[in-house]
């Protein structure tokens, strides 16, 4: 059995209703190594309610992800604070775009407490756009750290931000709070900037992952794209350059999966052999870490890439003192 994607976020908001203008392209059929078989699992249940329990939000959940089955039975989970309205509407996301409630003052103590009842030793932390707030929810993002580790101050924490357009000092707010790994993905091409992320501006995208390493030398960052919208190889390869430019330590790249059929449609599916490849020139660029398979998501085995990443960055650092 495959994972179907709702129609609805899990609090039963309509997901897009400004996308009904928008052609219809049916989704194509998924070959054989995009196929994941429904979450049924012990584990899994169990990590649904903690997450119930403490009243959170999961990017699992609303983004749909393929992995959910497979992540939550290891009590992995990606809390997507902020609440699950978005206010920007991306061509490729399915999480639910409209007027978001105001931010929940206990959110941070819950994610502290969801991360020590899970036993996370790596913990990412994701959320929606938030561009109704004066600092597109950076401060949510420091308490939200801070909380983390007051509660677990062994478990590493990631976090998957969005751009903070036009949000002065928000970038800042969150370094300070010296996350282990600052992620911001890109997730396609320029070119399709337009129709994938109108909202976005790819060169502020990567200047963002630039000023986290300006900043603050020490954290990690790591960058993902999707595959399969219409770019080229070559434009790939060009992107790696660019995030290479911006040192960019870890690239994540996956198969874009069409939510529905009001969402950006499929152009293809990407080989396994074709995302091999896609790994072997991210390598020969100098990436500390690359995961390029077609069911990579920026937080899918989070928490073993960032023991990876840490020993890779020991190794090249014990090489340069040699």
């Amino acid at each position: 059995m495959s994972i179907e994607t709702p129609a609805t976020s899990r609090n039963g908001t309509l997901r897009h209703p400004e996308k009904r203008n928008r052609p219809e392209s049916a989704p194509k059929r998924k070959p054989d190594w995009i196929r994941v078989k429904a979450p049924v699992s012990k584990e899994y249940r169990a990590t649904r309610d903690v997450v119930r329990e403490n009243n959170l939000v999961t990017v699992c959940e609303e983004a749909a992800c393929p992995n959910i089955g497979e992540c939550w039975a290891q009590r992995h989970a990606t809390m997507m604070i902020m609440g699950a309205i978005c206010t920007r509407a991306c061509a490729f996301c399915n999480v639910a775009t409209g007027r978001p409630a105001a931010l929940d003052v206990m959110e941070p103590v819950n994610v502290a407490n969801a991360v020590a009842q899970l036993g996370l030793r790596h913990v990412v932390i994701t959320s929606v756009d938030r561009d109704d707030l004066p600092d597109g929810g950076a401060q949510h993002f420091a308490r939200t750290i801070n909380n983390i580790r007051d509660k677990s101050p062994e478990t590493t924490i990631e976090v998957l931000t969005p751009d903070f357009l036009k949000k002065e000092g928000a970038l800042e707010i969150v370094v300070r709070a010296r996350p282990d790994v600052f992620n911001h993905n890109l997730e396609t091409v320029p070119r399709l900037y337009p129709s994938v992320r109108p909202g976005a501006r790819y060169y502020h995208s990567l200047r963002l992952l630039d000023q986290v390493k300006q900043q603050d030398p020490s954290i990690f960052t790591k960058s993902g794209l999707m595959v399969g919208l219409g770019e080229t190889r070559d434009e790939v390869l060009q992107v790696m350059d660019d995030m290479r430019s911006a040192a960019v330590d870890f690239l994540t790249i996956g198969q874009y999966l069409q939510p529905t059929p009001k969402h950006h449609p499929l152009d293809r599916f990407v080989t396994p052999d074709e995302f091999k490849a896609y790994a072997q020139s991210a390598d020969g660029k100098g990436f500390l870490l690359v995961s390029s398979t077609p069911l990579t998501r920026s937080s899918y085995h989070a928490d073993s890439d960032f023991a990876r990443l840490r020993a890779n960055r020991d190794k090249k650092l014990s090489k340069v003192s040699i």
